[in-house]
C-alpha cells in the first residue's frame, strides 16, 4: 500500500493547490508548464514591448538628451533586477512561488495601465506641437510612478517563474528530473518569442501608430499572462516556503562566531547532522561536507551548552546541511560578481545601440522603416537559432571530446558566452569607426541620419544573442542547480542582479565618460549629436572591461567546487 502510494504522489514534498500531496499523474509536468510557459512568453512580451523602446520615448515625449534617456533607462532596468531580492525572499520565506506570483502580477498589471494612461489620456500625455513635446512636472511624474510600479511588480515574478517551472519535475524521480534539463531552454524561447514580437510589431506600432497603442498592447499582454497563470492552478505543483534563508545564514555565522575558539574534529563525520533521511529544513535535501570556508564548520561542532532541557538552540549549533547552504552561497558570489560586466555589455542595446541606430537610415524599401529598437529582433532571432543549434548540434559534437552529458559543463559555457561578448563590443566599435569615417569623408557632421543602412549593426545584435545563449542560459542552470534546495528563489534574484549591476555600471559608465571627455569645453564622446562624438571609444572601453573580466572569471572557475548533495538509499 506504500509502495503505491510512493508511485502515485511526488517525493519531493510538494503540494497542489489546495495544499494537500501533489498527484505524479493529475498534476505537473508538461501538462502544467505550458501554461507556466505561455504565461512568460505573454510577460515577456509586454516587458520589452515598453521597455525596447522606452528610450526614444523619453527623448520624443519628455524631451531628455541621449546620455540623460540612457541614465533613466539604465536605472530603471537596473531597479527591474533588484526588485526580485525582495519577491525572492517572500516567496521561500512566507508565501512561497505560487502566491508570489499572483501577488506580484496585480501591482504589474497596474503599472501597464498608468503607463498607458499616462500615453494617451489628454492631460497625462504631454502636449505635442510641430514635432516637440512640453511635459509638465506632473505629466513626468505619473510616467516614473507607472514604470516603477512596474519594476515592483516584475520583481516578484521574474525570480519565481523558472524556478516554479522547474518544481513541476520530481528530483526524486528520475524520468521527471531528466525532462528538467529541458525546460530551461524551452524557457528561454518563450522569453524569446515573446521579445520578438516585442521588438518588432510593438516598436513599428509606437514609432508609425502612436504610443498609447504602443503601451496599450503590451498592457493586454500582461492582462492575458496572469489570465492564463490563474487558469492552471489545478495542475500546478507547490513547494512549500522554507522559512527565512537569511535566518538560517545569521545563525551559521552567529554559532560559528561564538564558537571561534573552538577546534573542529579531523574526522567530519563528528560534525552534526539530524539522524533523518531529509533535512530539517523543509523542502530541502542534506548536503554533504566540503572543506572550503572551513571556519563556518565551528557551527557544526557540537558543545555542552548547545541545548537546553533536550532542545538545540539553532543560534549555538547548525546542521552540517545548514553550514553548506552558506558555503554554497559565498562560492557562487565571485561567479556572480564576473556577470557584471556581461550585463553592461547586454544592456546596450537597449541604450546605445538605439542612439547609433537612430543616426543610420532605417528604410527598407522606399516606403518602410525599421525603427531602430527593433533591430534588437535580430537579437532575439540570434537566441533562437543558437538554442536550437545548441542543443542540437553543438552539445552533440562537445560530447565526444569533454565526455560531459551536457556537452560543457556550466561554468565552461558561461565562459563561452563571455568571449563572444567582447566580439559584440568590437564588432559595434567597428562600424562606429566606420561610420564617423563616413560622415567625415562626406562631411555629414549637422544629418541627423547618414546614408548608410542600419543594417550594418545586425552582426552586434546576432553576437550579443549568441553570447547570451551561453552565459544567460547557463547562468540560469547553474544558480538553480548550485542553490540550497530552499534558497532558488533567492538565488534566481541573485542571478538577476548581474542585469542590475550590469545597468548601473553602464549609467557610472557614461557619466564617467561624459564628465571626463566634456572637461574644457569638448563635446565629449556622447554627444546630442553622434556625428561629433565618439561613441566607438565607449564601445571599446566595454570591449577592454570585457577581457579583464574574461581573465578573472577563468581564475575563479578553477577555484570553484560544484554543490554535493547526499545520497539517499532507495
Amino acid at each position: 500500500m506504500a509502495a503505491m502510494e510512493e508511485d502515485i504522489y511526488t517525493r519531493d514534498g510538494t503540494v497542489n493547490i489546495h495544499k494537500k500531496p501533489a498527484n505524479k499523474t493529475k498534476t505537473g509536468n508538461w501538462k502544467a508548464c505550458r501554461f507556466i510557459l505561455v504565461t512568460e512568453c505573454c510577460e515577456r512580451l509586454a516587458y520589452y514591448g515598453m521597455s525596447t523602446n522606452l528610450v526614444n520615448y523619453l527623448k520624443i515625449r519628455l524631451n531628455a538628451a541621449n546620455a540623460s534617456a540612457s541614465t533613466i533607462v539604465t536605472n530603471w532596468s537596473g531597479t527591474c533586477y533588484v526588485t526580485p531580492l525582495i519577491g525572492a525572499f517572500i516567496a521561500d520565506s512566507f508565501l512561497g512561488r505560487y502566491w508570489t506570483i499572483a501577488s506580484f502580477c496585480t501591482i504589474y498589471v497596474l503599472g501597464m495601465t498608468l503607463l498607458t494612461l499616462s500615453a494617451s489620456v489628454h492631460g497625462l500625455k504631454p502636449d505635442c506641437s510641430n514635432g516637440h513635446c512640453h511635459p509638465t512636472a506632473s505629466q513626468k511624474g505619473i510616467f516614473f510612478a507607472a514604470i516603477y510600479l512596474i519594476a515592483f511588480g516584475t520583481g516578484g515574478i521574474k525570480p519565481c517563474v523558472s524556478s516554479f517551472g522547474a518544481d513541476q519535475f520530481d528530483d526524486n524521480d528520475e524520468k521527471e528530473k531528466k525532462k528538467k534539463s529541458s525546460f530551461f531552454n524551452w524557457f528561454y524561447l518563450s522569453i524569446n518569442v515573446g521579445a520578438l514580437i516585442a521588438c518588432s510589431v510593438l516598436v513599428w506600432i509606437q514609432m508609425n501608430v502612436g504610443w498609447g497603442w504602443g503601451f496599450g498592447v503590451p498592457a493586454v499582454a500582461m492582462a492575458i499572462a496572469v489570465g492564463f497563470f490563474f487558469f492552471g492552478s489545478s495542475l500546478y505543483r507547490l513547494q512549500k516556503p522554507g522559512g527565512s534563508p537569511l535566518t538560517r545564514i545569521a545563525q551559521v555565522l552567529v554559532a560559528s562566531i561564538r564558537k571561534y575558539r573552538v577546534e573542529i574534529p579531523s574526522d567530519k563525520s563528528l560534525l552534526y547532522e539530524t539522524s533523518d533521511v531529509e533535512s530539517f529544513i523543509q523542502g530541502s535535501r542534506k548536503l554533504e561536507h566540503t572543506e572550503k570556508f572551513r571556519f563556518l564548520d565551528k557551527a557544526a561542532v557540537e558543545t555542552e551548552d548547545d541545548s537546553h532541557k533536550g532542545a538545540v538552540n539553532p543560534w549555538k549549533l547548525c546542521t552540517v546541511t545548514q553550514v553548506e547552504e552558506f558555503k554554497s552561497i559565498i562560492r557562487v558570489l565571485p561567479i556572480w560578481a564576473t556577470g557584471i560586466v556581461f550585463s553592461a555589455v547586454y544592456s546596450q542595446m537597449n541604450t546605445m545601440f538605439i542612439l547609433q541606430g537612430d543616426t543610420l537610415d532605417q528604410h527598407m524599401g522606399p516606403n518602410f522603416k525599421i525603427p531602430a529598437a527593433s533591430l534588437s529582433l535580430f537579437d532575439t532571432l540570434s537566441v533562437i537559432f543558437w538554442a536550437l543549434v545548441y542543443d542540437q548540434v553543438i552539445v552533440r559534437i562537445a560530447k565526444k571530446y569533454t565526455k560531459n552529458e551536457r556537452g560543457f559543463t556550466q561554468l565552461q559555457r558561461m565562459g563561452i558566452g563571455l568571449v563572444i561578448s567582447i566580439f559584440a563590443m568590437i564588432s559595434a566599435g567597428i562600424l562606429e569607426v566606420a561610420r564617423l569615417n563616413y560622415v567625415r569623408r562626406n562631411n555629414y557632421y549637422d544629418l541627423e541620419v547618414i546614408p548608410m543602412t542600419i543594417f550594418w549593426q545586425v552582426p552586434q545584435y546576432f553576437l550579443v544573442g549568441c553570447a547570451e545563449v551561453f552565459t544567460f542560459i547557463g547562468q540560469m542552470e547553474f544558480f538553480y542547480d548550485q542553490a540550497p534546495d530552499a534558497m532558488r528563489s533567492l538565488c534566481s534574484a541573485l542571478s538577476l542582479t548581474t542585469n542590475a549591476l550590469g545597468n548601473y555600471l553602464s549609467t557610472l559608465l557614461v557619466i564617467v565618460v561624459t564628465k571626463v571627455t566634456t572637461r574644457n569645453g569638448k563635446l565629449g564622446w556622447i554627444p546630442d549629436n553622434l556625428n561629433e562624438g565618439h561613441l566607438d571609444y565607449f564601445y571599446w572601453l566595454l570591449a577592454v572591461l570585457s577581457l579583464i573580466n574574461f581573465f578573472v572569471y577563468l581564475m575563479i572557475s578553477k577555484w570553484y567546487t560544484y554543490k554535493k548533495v547526499v545520497s539517499v538509499a532507495t
